[in-house]
């Protein structure tokens, strides 16, 4: 029979939206994740890095994550490594007593030997885990002052090949055979909510994956997608939506059945648990005219008005849960006329906001009032 594989990623619990706290939003996504591997009886789960979204995180955040982790650990037996968000040091540290509740962690690369893969007999099932190597662990500063900056790629792709070779040279046929890495892949579509040294600057052809393997999780891009290979290589995306690049996305897990010797059979598994994010964009009048449409979200405005004072706080009064106000200012009107120097200051101020796009007759009074109290 087809073992079934729970595949997820980039769960970055501690993200906040412009300052907005959304610890609850990942309980409930993650209870929804949680759910989804019960009803589908899963025979293992894979998280491919980035549980947390800073090294160091929170008291809150650690509960969080450690709970989710445990309680699917109780369907079946889980399977972590690190991404970039996460603290290394701290996951391997921690990985012991993870490790007494059916949860294998791997925070640093290691060889076979030492538990850089990992086989689970009673299901059949062999994993190769290769957690976030970071480009300044191979690239060092004497190849960044004798090299051309494509050779420090180049240098990058050779040692994640040997690494890979290394990770899966043992694995047979007769095995479903799993690859987990945090990693980018050239040619995948990132969601917007990357850190973006981390993307593009070193990656990895798909090539680069052995035509044995049967199933590769990935993490680092929040898109979920399918890459171009013979087996059958996936982005598994972040379960929410976590920047308004990533306004379009539908996010998810997979559902991997995979058998030896096959590729996997991969079906995507939406997730609706999380508030959306959305962004609107018009004149002051037409932003104010949706704001019934986007209470369930938060809001990102994109305004598109002459700069004037209040502007952000009339939206906000409108909407309450939008989290940014974009302006862009309508072209300001250019005249042609005397030097500033020639003008009286509230006619130069005038000329000043004019130039700048803004119309604003309570701020010229303003200026009037001070430029009044200054010459007292």
């Amino acid at each position: 029979m087809a073992v079934k594989i729970l595949h997820t990623s980039d769960w970055h619990v501690g993200r906040r939206i412009r300052g907005r706290d959304r610890s609850e939003e990942h309980r409930a996504v993650l209870a929804e994740l949680i759910e989804i591997a019960v009803s589908n009886q899963v025979d293992l789960t894979v998280v491919a890095g980035d549980l947390f979204d800073a090294s160091s995180p929170t008291a809150l955040s650690e509960e969080i994550v450690w709970r989710a982790l445990l309680d699917l650990a109780e369907v079946s037996p889980v399977v972590v490594v690190a991404g970039n968000h996460d603290g290394a040091a701290r996951l391997d540290a921690v990985a012991p007593l993870l490790e007494m509740g059916r949860v294998t962690v791997v925070g640093t690369p290691r060889s076979p030997e030492s538990g850089g893969t990992v086989e689970f007999g009673e299901i059949g099932v062999k994993l190769a885990l290769l957690p976030f190597v970071s480009q300044r662990g191979i690239v060092k500063a004497e190849h960044i002052m004798s090299s051309d900056p494509d050779q420090h790629a180049g240098l990058f792709e050779d040692r994640l090949r040997r690494i890979v070779e290394k990770l899966t040279r043992d694995m047979t046929a007769g095995t479903v055979n799993v690859f987990v890495s945090h990693l980018t892949v050239y040619g995948a579509l990132a969601g917007g909510g990357e850190r973006q040294a981390h993307i593009f600057g070193y990656a990895i052809p798909s090539s680069l994956f052995p035509g044995h393997l049967s199933y590769v999780a990935l993490g680092h891009l929040h898109r979920q997608q399918k890459m171009p290979h013979s087996s059958a290589v996936w982005y598994s995306g972040s379960p929410l939506q976590l920047d308004f690049g990533e306004v379009a996305d539908q996010k998810g897990v997979l559902l991997v059945e995979a058998s030896p010797g096959l590729p996997a059979k991969v079906t995507a598994v939406p997730l609706s648990a999380g508030r959306r994010l959305r962004t609107i964009r018009g004149t002051l009048d037409e932003v104010l005219a949706l704001a019934d449409d986007v209470t369930d979200a938060y809001v990102k405005v994109e305004l598109v008005e002459k700069a004037r004072v209040g502007l952000a706080d009339q939206v906000r009064d409108a909407i309450p849960d939008v989290v940014e106000v974009v302006l862009e200012a309508t072209d300001p009107v250019r005249r042609e006329s005397e030097p500033r120097q020639k003008l009286k200051p509230t006619e130069a101020f005038h000329r000043y906001l004019t130039e700048k796009g803004v119309e604003d007759s309570r701020l010229e009074s303003l200026f009037a009032a001070l430029l009044d109290e200054a010459a007292k």
